[in-house]
């Protein structure tokens, strides 16, 4: 028996134990080293008119034989001599296929699937032993190479009646931990040769039924023409790799050359999943490397406010680490990345403008995630994704963009907005009524991120963007705020005591804001009422109160009441005081910190 010519058992343990953390992939190994083989006849039989092989009859075959525990892996490649077999499987992380490609002048003209040698090892994960036969094009003798791992090899010569290599692997014997024998099962293999290796360009042959199958596709679907490819035949793809019953809303085609070459299929769903924000979601797209899956998540190539974009991506040009399993963070994965990151926002945009029906569909799914892009690393990416959302019209009560509502409004200097629960109760709210009555569109907001996205924003064109209820919007001229100034100094007096009475609130103050209702709240400060509505509800304990101001109508007739009350009958006042602040409280959709009080004070100035 033959030692392994690099170094040792620790060496073999590495790669067999540490390298490789996935069982399943050494059907890929084989079955890519199987197509390295045939690319390398098929170039030669090019150049050698001596050679004469028709494409078409290249194949590689997978069969079991459950009572031996055999897996075999055949192909009619350029297959190996003896002293290729002692080179190539002797000598651990020794690749033939990474010498071929880089030696031969026109290299590019040929796709080798295997850069190192390791990947054949990956095998004696699942095998006992395993055995190499092969006869190499135009020689006589056939020989076999065979081995238990880390003991070391032997190469016999042998029989084969064609040339080509057949890799026979004899499975380990099943354990508590680990169930070798499922290999075995032709559905097992059937599955790994389709989530693998489909895209090898050459057929693979299972024997299902007693009937030779070809079980992958060979050419992917973003291989083929466009012109050849039906709208149909990308929404079964899609339906079929991605697990949805829906068809995409959007299907985007790249096919880059250049910098890094590198073609991708994505996809915009219609229906968000049903785990999409939770934490047992993984982002991440399908990651090829000519035709093999190399990753099935690459969170890579997608950042986290596009994870709702499916897809693959094959390229030639990525840089792979010995287990073909992990990519190497360099400059073409990042590229990659950038690219497909600008091609997203593109379409999206497109679909914004062109297809707004299709896109409020995913706005309806996926607009959450668009905004904690936004929010999230302190406004970092709010400038690439800002143009994409959208916000309920004051007046029509469809969604627009903060383009559009510039568009609306273009001699107005700011941009407003409103939050709360639902439509209907933002457009309720006391302090919109002065903002309808003078025709003004506010943006109504309704999801809870909004305020925080709203903050973060903060300008958009240079138009600051206000919150109505903030306590330094007003509509009013500047005689107007010169009279409600004078008002509010005249009664300073009995405001003081309002506020002590309440103790809530940071200030009491009369308003011209407000038309038919008597009272409504704004906020001073960077905590706005809606901040603390959300924060609030929020399973982390923390409380925080927003600066609070008490507006009251001074139109309305409450105000003679108040007045009556403070200069006669003080108690009273206070009853009130606290009996307005608490409506205006419900109105916000604030809790009532005392409300069989609240309740008790309304029954008592009732019965008055």
């Amino acid at each position: 028996m033959k030692q392994f010519k690099t170094e040792s058992k620790k060496l073999m343990d590495l790669m067999i134990n540490s390298i490789y953390t996935n069982k399943e992939i050494f059907l890929r190994e084989i079955i890519s080293n199987s197509s390295d083989a045939i690319d390398k006849l098929y170039y030669i039989s090019l150049t050698d008119k001596t050679i004469n092989i028709n494409k078409k009859d290249f194949k590689i075959k997978v069969s079991i034989d459950k009572e031996k525990r055999l897996i075999t892996i055949s192909d009619n490649g350029i297959g190996m001599s003896k002293d290729e077999l002692e080179t190539n499987l002797g000598t651990i992380a020794k690749s033939d296929s990474y010498d071929f490609k880089n030696l031969n002048e026109h290299k590019k003209n040929i796709d080798i699937i295997g850069q190192f040698g390791v990947g054949f090892y990956s095998a004696f994960m699942v095998s006992k032993k395993i055995s190499v036969i092969s006869l190499k094009y135009n020689e006589k003798d056939a020989y076999m190479w065979e081995s238990k791992g880390v003991e070391g090899y032997n190469i016999v010569k042998t029989s084969k009646d064609s040339f080509g290599t057949e890799v026979i692997l004899e499975l380990k014997d099943d354990t508590s931990d680990e169930n070798y024998s499922k290999y075995l099962d032709i559905y097992e293999l059937e599955r790994l040769i389709k989530k693998y290796s489909n895209y090898i360009t050459y057929p693979i042959i299972i024997n299902k039924d007693n009937k030779d199958t070809v079980i992958n596709d060979m050419v992917p679907i973003w291989n083929k023409r466009k012109n050849t490819v039906k709208e149909e035949d990308y929404n079964n793809f899609y339906k079929d790799k991605f697990s949805d019953y829906k068809d995409p809303l959007r299907v985007i085609n790249i096919d880059a050359e250049g910098q890094v070459n590198y073609k991708a299929l994505l996809f915009i769903p219609e229906v968000c999943p049903y785990n999409f924000y939770s934490k047992e979601y993984e982002k991440g797209l399908k990651l090829y490397s000519n035709g093999v899956l190399i990753m099935d998540k690459c969170k890579e190539l997608i950042p986290d406010y596009y994870s709702f974009v499916k897809g693959v991506v094959d390229s030639i040009d990525l840089k792979l680490n010995i287990s073909r399993e992990i990519l190497q963070q360099d400059k073409v994965l990042s590229i990659i990345g950038k690219n497909i990151e600008n091609k997203i926002h593109k379409e999206l945009l497109d679909m914004k403008d062109n297809e707004r029906d299709k896109y409020i569909k995913f706005y309806n799914e996926f607009s959450m995630q668009l905004k904690y892009g936004i929010y999230n690393n302190f406004g970092m990416n709010k400038e690439k994704l800002v143009d994409l959302l959208l916000f309920t019209s004051s007046k029509d009560k469809k969604l627009i963009s903060l383009d559009e509502y510039i568009n609306n409004n273009k001699d107005q200097k700011e941009i407003y907005y409103v939050c709360g629960e639902t439509i209907e109760k933002i457009d309720n709210l006391p302090i919109t009524e002065e903002f309808k009555d003078k025709n003004i569109e506010v943006l109504y907001c309704t999801n809870y991120m909004d305020e925080f996205v709203m903050k973060i924003i903060n300008t958009y064109k240079d138009k600051e963007i206000k919150n109505i209820t903030s306590d330094n919007v007003s509509l009013s001229s500047e005689e107007e705020k010169e009279a409600l100034d004078k008002l509010n100094n005249d009664s300073k007096e009995m405001f003081d005591f309002m506020k002590e009475s309440i103790s809530d609130v940071t200030s009491v103050r009369y308003t011209n804001k407000l038309k038919k209702h008597p009272v409504c709240l704004t906020s001073l400060g960077d905590i706005s009422l809606e901040m603390e509505k959300v924060i609030n509800k929020m399973p982390n304990n923390e409380h925080i109160s927003s600066n609070k101001v008490l507006e009251i109508n001074k139109d309305h007739k409450i105000v003679s009441k108040l007045k009556d009350l403070y200069k006669n009958d003080k108690e009273e006042f206070k009853k009130y005081s606290k009996i307005l602040y608490s409506q205006a409280r419900l109105i916000e959709g604030l809790e009532i910190d005392n409300p069989i009080e609240i309740t008790n004070l309304i029954f008592d100035c009732l019965s008055k």
